[in-house]
């Protein structure tokens, strides 16, 4: 069967693999769509790993998949169903995968597979949105406006947020930002950001800061920007070391909250939850897409996304050219 790997840095190349073979307790997936993570891109597409961790695993880097059940071992699933997929490894750039129920998340028979793929990522924003608390009242302002950044958004608006604040450099974002739910959006581009978060909050500041921004610096920049006893949200992984003022953040008394929904005992446990919720019209991740590919421009979609271009938020890649 065919599939993608990383054979250096920034470089996808096809490759033919055995087709996985299926035991009790399993299902086999014909996979239909996959998106690119950001964490795809720092983590490992990006960098300069060393030299003998090239090529990676067939299939890395991806873990957002959306495909139907061709055989099943399991009473849980069966063929023809659809199902969004945690691949093991992270390795979703594949024709088939085979998985077991707990990794799992199945989707209905409505909707098109470029749109329920989006949850995946989404999900994992739901994880994180969850140590806020109540959004009711609060101003929480989110650095980022990508995929991840947005999603924060919309939670953040649909959970009552008195303001939400959308960050980013590039514009478009900025305005797609206001269009999910944003009262205000700064492009620290072109504005000074503490300036503008004065006159926005009255010189308040906010109450949650979500770091969504894949910099290294983010941090410390959220850590400027909280109000004092504020709160800021980590979500992202940094392939660089962050660094942060000590003693900004100790006289602030800012709480910081990593949260990684993949560390936990219940790792799709939000996705669940969100498909739930896009399936009764609360939220519908699938706007956030802004590209459809095909398999053999799947090296294009990485670059796309990296690159930031052409308006691209999310890219929903169909295994079939």
């Amino acid at each position: 069967m065919k599939a993608f790997q990383l054979t250096a840095p920034r470089t996808l190349e096809q490759v033919d693999i055995p087709e996985p073979s299926i035991e009790d307790g399993e299902v086999k997936i014909k996979v239909e769509q996959m998106s690119v993570c950001g964490s795809d891109i720092i983590l490992e597409w990006a960098p300069d790993l060393p030299e003998e961790e090239y090529p990676t695993k067939p299939g890395a880097p991806n873990h957002e998949v959306v495909g139907v059940v061709v055989e099943s071992r399991n009473d849980e699933y069966k063929e023809g169903e659809r199902a969004i997929v945690i691949p093991r490894d992270v390795a979703g750039m594949a024709e088939y995968l085979v998985q077991t129920p707990d990794r799992l998340i199945k989707i209905p028979e409505w909707g098109p597979s470029d749109e329920w793929v989006m949850c995946q990522h989404s999900g994992t924003v739901l994880y994180s949105a969850k140590h806020w608390g109540s959004a009711a009242g609060k101003r929480i302002a989110v650095l980022g406006q990508g995929g991840i950044g947005l999603s924060f958004t919309m939670i953040a608006e649909r959970q009552g947020a008195a303001q939400v604040i959308g960050l980013d450099l590039v514009e478009e974002r900025c305005q797609k930002s206001s269009e999910l739910g944003a009262t205000h959006t700064i492009n620290p581009g072109s504005e000074d950001i503490f300036e503008a978060l004065d006159e926005i909050t009255k010189g308040e500041g906010v109450d949650v800061v979500v770091d969504a921004s894949g910099n290294p610096d983010g941090l410390e920049t959220c850590i400027r920007m909280a109000k004092q006893k504020g709160q800021i949200i980590g979500f992202s992984l940094v392939f660089d070391q962050q660094t942060i003022r000590h003693r900004n953040w100790m006289s602030k008394e800012v709480t910081i909250n990593p949260t990684v929904v993949a560390s936990t005992n219940q790792p799709v446990k939000e996705i669940r939850e969100i498909v739930a919720l896009k399936e009764r019209g609360w939220i519908d991740p699938g706007v956030l897409k802004t590209h459809n590919m095909t398999w053999s421009q799947t090296p294009d979609a990485y670059q796309l996304y990296a690159d930031r271009k052409d308006g691209v938020i999310k890219i929903a890649i169909s295994i079939d050219d």
